[in-house]
């Protein structure tokens, strides 16, 4: 099949080398096998792949069509017990690989087409032989550190640059005229895990299956956020494929990040080129745009050169903020569809990032479906699974 011409996100996959054989790799799980040890818990593969209509669940459906993606809820703690299967929180974008009649098209969370900008994904896809499927992953540049970073995948303006662009698939929605979604996650992930296992280089190809951890959640968690990584996903074993956001995902942050919309800049002062900050905000219960505050550091030069061309294009006349911004006299309000992401210490008591720093924009969100994430406490998940079951 012709190769598509590729954006300049996308990388060449590039032979097994140092990521995959650091011992410390995360994303090989070396550093938690500890965790895993205690009592084996580790997703395990048998020598035959079970057919797809032979699992409970299974519906026929001739050919696979683009779901809106299962999305996790933010959560304080990771859940314990046996029900539970801990994966790693990947820094990249969320991708679902559509493959029709041999064909692989990439989808973002909001049914964006990014099958051209990540070409050596959709090449990898399709390399892997199923005529019908589809995958559920994130798209990630994988540093040598085995860590992975959104800033480097933001920050990716060539066919080279450090790391790995990889397709960390860790669900199957579809296989070859069945829908799976109604199949348990780890008969999903078994399946998974044993054709992938089989078909993409011995795992250390652009395509790679996504570990977990069965149990054990608090010492996950705590492995993962002592080597700085953002976090985990934590899956209920028995669950169901269902769009939107439940209770049968929970993530687990490491580190402060939110999503949040552009609403405007302030003129650069000094040497510095572009901008000074943005103004950002992230939408109420009601829908409307309330102010979080002032981004200014976090920049390269040239982040600042494209947001002031992207802003500039966007300028409007009044606020975008249904609430008061100080010092807005001075401001260039811009109309509010940029969405970009950002580290940052704490919420302040009147809604407010403390420390904002800027990691990159995010052109697979909505701007319409910013919210402040709030972490569920851990006895509210179990109230609200007891009221639900």
């Amino acid at each position: 099949m012709p190769r598509r011409s590729r954006a300049p996100v996308g990388t060449r996959p590039r032979k097994a080398g140092s990521v995959d054989k650091r011992p410390d790799s995360i994303v090989s799980r070396r550093t938690l096998e500890d965790v895993a040890a205690a009592r084996d818990r580790v997703g395990r593969s048998s020598r035959e792949s079970p057919r797809p209509e032979s699992l409970d669940g299974a519906v026929r459906q001739a050919r696979p069509t683009f779901v809106p993606p299962q999305l996790a809820t933010l959560t304080s703690a990771a859940p314990e017990g046996d029900d539970w299967l801990h994966e790693m929180k990947f820094d990249g974008y969320r991708i679902l690989a559509l493959v029709v009649n041999g064909t692989a098209r990439l989808f973002s969370r909001n049914r964006k087409d990014w099958t051209a900008a990540l070409a050596v994904v959709a090449d990898a896809v399709e390399e892997l032989g199923f005529r019908q499927a589809l995958f559920d992953g994130e798209a990630a540049v994988l540093l040598p550190d085995g860590a992975t970073r959104f800033q480097a995948l933001q920050n990716r303006s060539s066919d080279s640059g450090p790391g790995e662009l990889v397709y960390f698939a860790f669900d199957l929605l579809h296989l070859n005229g069945y829908d799976l979604r109604r199949v348990a996650l780890f008969a999903r992930k078994e399946l998974l895990k044993q054709l992938l296992s089989r078909r993409s280089k011995a795992g250390l190809g652009v395509v790679r299956y996504s570990e977990h951890v069965e149990g054990q959640g608090a010492r996950f968690i705590e492995s993962a956020c002592e080597q700085r990584l953002e976090g985990i996903v934590s899956k209920r074993r028995s669950s169901r494929y269902q769009s939107g956001r439940g209770l049968d995902w929970l993530k687990v942050k490491c580190l402060l990040a939110q999503e949040v919309v552009i609403g405007g800049m302030t003129s650069p002062a000094g040497a510095r080129i572009g901008l000074g900050a943005l103004l950002v905000g992230v939408h109420d219960d009601s829908g409307r745009l309330r102010y979080a505050g002032k981004v200014g550091t976090g920049f390269t030069d040239a982040s600042l050169r494209e947001l002031r061309a992207r802003l500039g294009e966007r300028t409007i006349q009044q606020s975008p903020f249904s609430d008061h911004v100080p010092g807005e006299g001075r401001v260039t309000w811009a109309k509010p569809d940029l969405v970009a992401q950002v580290a940052f210490t704490e919420w302040t008591n009147d809604g407010r990032l403390r420390h904002p720093s800027f990691r990159g924009l995010r052109p697979d969100k909505s701007a319409s479906e910013v919210v402040r994430e709030r972490p569920l406490a851990a006895a509210s998940i179990v109230h609200s699974r007891k009221a639900r079951d």
